[in-house]
């Protein structure tokens, strides 16, 4: 704490203290009021300028320190002043003593409170920055809530000082108006306590459940506004409309059906989305085969003269399909018909809020909903970099149709995707050059993370090429050539083969949204709410083209929320909940990651602890000569609880489940060190973390009396 905290907190507690070390409080009680009314009324009526003065400055005081009395003055003033008088000066010297408190309140704790429970805060933040306004005057209207308490508290939130000074004003004022009130009648009222009978208190119950009414009143006017001008039908032919059938849409008509309600889904292309067709799965079976081709360049890694990895490409490609027909019975027309969903072909628009037209071929079909789930993925983005309209340029959706390994192969960009694939192709013998525009790969991941991937790529043949800019491409003779530009030196690549990989676009073309007045975000993603509503409230979004997490492990759980929101919101609805959300890179070494790194953490301003083991050190590490790369536990400074873990290594996206478990159910380090691990695994990993947390705290001042003792004892 600061010189100037300090000081303020000194004199707040001198003036608490001074209050009842000198028992002022006999001067507030009713007693007190009661016996001098007459003589505050004749120095009232000599000098009515300096009693309202020094009324209002005393108010002021004592609401700011959060002493007890304010009531009786509020008595008082209706006592000695009239009615509208006391009213007015009681309303201001209230809601400004209101206002002192809570500024002190936020100079003295906020940041170190914020600092301390940040993120356990932080569904409160939004919910205040949000609803502040509304929730603060909901607790002004029931003076049940003790208005010190409120003044406190606020002063720890991110609620607007404004905001907190014109909302207590208003909403105090029915409150402050029945004491002034029941104070111009003070020979009758025996006790502060006598005031708040049971049909009083009752009538600020319902006075504070008013704000509540007046939100859902507001919502059905604001959701009458928003239909305005189209016809609402008077029946559903479905009770949910789910557009797309890859891992959002389908989890969203699984549940629609296992629940009884009648869901169809459509899809225009296969059932599985881009994750089973041209995304997670072949990528996934492609590196497989790549890591074991790999295998002969490591012979002697393993005590072998040599290992033959002979292979033809449309042999492995051909193999990446037939793990694709394996799954495929998984997402299959066949296994949802069973569950109970309507399956349909064809390609889909909304035409209403309510209405769904489904076109296949020639035949046309209209289907009413009372609510719609667009679940349409997204797809790779292309850059409008000059000539790539005249190059025949592969993405993660055409790639597995390609039958010819290219011998030159451009990848245009450094994220996952790009990383995968870079050091895939460059692992089966491609010459590959990994172009990336910032100053280095993975940027979302910390530096070490990258600096370990950076390495295992180029060990794999890569020329991971930062800080080089594409500028143009062109056909040259029968050259194909990118240029791009590198400290402002333009080089020329020769390729084969261009792969974009360079973000994913949200697929929304003609699906109506135009019609509808439906807003999108810059990257094509549907805009939604917490609830994962558009802005119409019963069309709802999930998945890729939703956002903000492109992943499909995210989808399926974004369509628990929207599935059960549009079948149950009337009764019940659930925000979204992002708190929890781990992915993977499967590059070799794998990098995984849930919660916060380093960088996000600065970012943040948390003030944070940070806990390495090197997987280098692992037995079985070392025995399968995969003894590369670390766990980071990203903890909260002086407790073992886990704000975030990045894994580098072999199974890193296996070995981030146990912390995704632990960070899900407010597990600490403490009890993952507490956990038997089976023994030699990778997983030991995830206990010699928490190991070394638990050594960098271990209570030295205890181990010293503890040595002391087993000397004695000798």
């Amino acid at each position: 704490m600061n010189v100037k905290k300090g000081l303020l907190l000194v004199i707040f507690a001198a003036l608490i203290l001074s209050y009842f070390l000198f028992d002022l409080g006999q001067y507030l009680s009713l007693d007190y009021i009661k016996n001098q009314q007459a003589s505050f009324n004749a120095l009232y009526q000599e000098n009515p300028a300096l009693i309202l003065g020094g009324f209002f400055i005393i108010y002021v005081v004592v609401t700011a320190l959060s002493l007890p009395g304010a009531a009786i003055m509020t008595l008082a003033a209706g006592a000695l002043f009239g009615f509208w008088v006391a009213l007015v000066l009681v309303s201001f010297a209230s809601s400004m003593g209101a206002t002192l408190a809570f500024l002190a309140s936020r100079f003295l704790f906020h940041d170190a409170v914020q600092q301390r429970f940040g993120e356990r805060l932080k569904k409160l933040n939004d919910g205040v920055r949000k609803d502040g306004a509304f929730y603060l005057f909901t607790l002004r209207l029931v003076p049940a809530f003790p208005f010190f308490v409120i003044n406190l508290v606020m002063g720890l939130t991110p609620i607007k000082v404004r905001t907190f000074y014109w909302v207590s004003q208003v909403g105090m004022l029915a409150g402050t108006a029945v004491y002034v009130l029941a104070g111009t009648q003070l020979g009758q009222v025996e006790s502060a306590s006598g005031l708040l009978s049971p049909e009083l208190i009752g009538a600020f119950v319902l006075l504070g459940i008013f704000p509540w009414i007046a939100k859902f009143i507001m919502a059905q006017l604001q959701a009458r506004k928003v239909y305005r001008g189209w016809q609402k039908p008077d029946h559903f032919d479905r009770n949910l409309i789910v557009i797309g059938a890859g891992s959002a849409g389908l989890v969203s008509a699984y549940i629609a059906a296992t629940v009884k309600a009648k869901v169809t889904l459509i899809e225009k292309h296969k059932m599985g989305g881009d994750c089973l067709n041209t995304g997670c799965v072949p990528s996934k079976a492609l590196i497989k085969s790549a890591r074991l081709a790999w295998h002969d360049k490591e012979a002697d890694k393993y005590g072998f003269d040599a290992i033959r990895s002979d292979f033809r490409f449309s042999n492995l490609m051909a193999r990446v399909h037939r793990v694709i027909e394996k799954i495929e019975p998984h997402d299959s027309v066949e296994r949802y018909s069973e569950l109970g969903v309507d399956c349909r072909q064809g390609e889909a628009r909304i035409v209403s809020p309510w209405e769904v037209e489904i076109r296949n071929g020639d035949n046309i079909e209209t289907l009413t909903a009372r609510s719609i789930i667009i679940a349409t993925g997204a797809r790779p983005f292309v850059p409008p970099i000059p000539g790539i309209e005249d190059m025949d340029i592969l993405t993660s959706d055409n790639l597995w149709e390609v039958q010819e390994q290219p011998k030159r192969l451009v990848v245009l960009g450094g994220g996952p995707i790009g990383c995968e694939l870079a050091q895939t192709f460059a692992r089966l013998g491609s010459q590959v050059m990994q172009v990336e525009m910032l100053p280095r790969i993975m940027p979302r991941e910390d530096d070490d993370a990258a600096a370990l991937v950076t390495a295992s790529l180029q060990a794999s043949g890569v020329a991971v090429m930062t800080e080089h800019k594409a500028v143009r491409f062109a056909r040259e003779g029968d050259d194909k050539v990118l240029y791009v530009d590198h400290n402002g030196e333009e080089k020329r690549l020769v390729f084969d083969a261009v792969l974009v990989a360079v973000g994913r676009r949200a697929n929304t073309d003609g699906l109506g949204l135009d019609e509808l007045n439906l807003p999108t975000n810059g990257n094509g993603t549907v805009t939604v709410n917490e609830l994962l509503q558009s802005r119409y409230p019963n069309i709802y979004a999930c998945g890729d083209v939703a956002g903000p997490y492109q992943f499909t492990h995210t989808a399926a759980h974004q369509a628990w929320y929207a599935s059960v929101n549009a079948l149950f919101g009337s009764l019940k609805r659930f925000t979204v909940d992002y708190r929890v959300i781990p992915w993977a890179t499967f590059t070799d070494p794998e990098v995984a990651r849930v919660g916060l790194n380093e960088q996000e953490a600065d970012q943040q301003g948390v003030d944070y602890e940070v806990t390495r083991y090197g997987i280098d050190d692992l037995d079985r590490a070392i025995a399968d000569s995969n003894d590369h790369g670390f766990v980071k536990v990203i903890t909260a400074r002086g407790s073992d609880k886990i704000l975030g873990v990045t894994i580098v290594g072999a199974g890193a996206g296996d070995l981030i489940a146990e912390y995704v478990l632990a960070m899900k159910h407010g597990l600490g380090l403490n009890k993952i060190l507490g956990t038997i691990h089976i023994y030699p695994t990778m997983a030991e990993a995830n206990k010699f973390a928490a190991g070394e947390w638990k050594r960098a705290h271990k209570p030295e001042g205890v181990l010293r009396w503890v040595e002391r003792f087993h000397n004695w004892r000798r």
